[in-house]
């Protein structure tokens, strides 16, 4: 097998004293849907952010193709294509989805790239194309996490992290982000995707962590470890 994209070993993060993520390792490989499930407080945002450059690691490596990546800052590490939706949505509510659209592609100069790739990101997300002048922080939760996605999107990322896509959106919008993450995969994005709604995502993942208090406590291909009873139980409500 190759190398993976995404190499992570030993990474230790926390905050003031308290450990939140202690000593994990597990890889994403390109063309491939990879998530972290696990209960709340079990470290999964807290490993975004250190991949991020958002949180620094108190240990461990996080390689990114052939790159040590795990103490540069966060603009190098996009730079590179490690970009995030991160969780909340975090919109710039003030200004209009046009302006947030080009804000995630701030690093790209050539005018013709950056409009192709709004091209792109309005086919996918056809109500930003509706309203492109209104307001971000006057969309709905779903709209507003399209809107997130769609930022990142603009970025042309080699590795998209998705940090709890589906939280706190309704059911009807919970299903199109989905389909949104599946029609990515079929086109062969790289995608780490963080989320409490295990069910949905182990059915679009390839591999699959299981992180709890902080530790990885099971690993393997998606589709095992939802079959597991010890997980069907925990997590899917089985």
């Amino acid at each position: 097998m190759s190398e993976p994209l995404l190499k992570v070993r030993g990474l230790a993060l926390g905050y003031d004293r308290t450990d939140a993520v202690k000593g994990i390792d597990f890889d994403v490989h390109a063309g491939g849907v990879v998530t972290l499930i696990g209960a709340n407080g079990a470290g999964k945002t807290t490993t975004m952010r250190g991949l991020s450059g958002l949180l620094k690691p108190r240990a461990g490596s996080i390689r990114f193709g052939d790159r040590e990546i795990a103490r540069m800052p966060a603009h190098q590490i996009a730079r590179l294509g490690v970009v995030q939706a991160p969780e909340g949505r975090q919109v710039f509510a003030e200004m209009s989805i046009a302006e947030n659209l080009a804000m995630g592609a701030y690093l790209e100069k050539d005018p013709a790239a950056v409009a192709r790739r709004r091209e792109n990101v309005l086919s996918r997300f056809p109500r930003l194309g509706e309203r492109l002048s209104q307001s971000a922080g006057l969309l709905s939760g779903g709209e507003q996490q399209m809107l997130a996605m769609g930022r990142a999107l603009m970025a042309d990322p080699k590795l998209l992290l998705l940090d709890e896509p589906s939280m706190g959106l309704a059911p009807l919008f919970v299903e199109e982000i989905f389909s949104i993450v599946a029609d990515l995969k079929r086109e062969g994005r790289t995608i780490l995707l963080v989320e409490q709604n295990a069910q949905a995502a182990l059915e679009i993942a390839d591999y699959a962590y299981v992180l709890e208090s902080g530790r990885i406590k099971l690993h393997g291909p998606a589709q095992e470890i939802a079959d597991n009873p010890e997980v069907a139980s925990a997590y899917l409500g089985m």
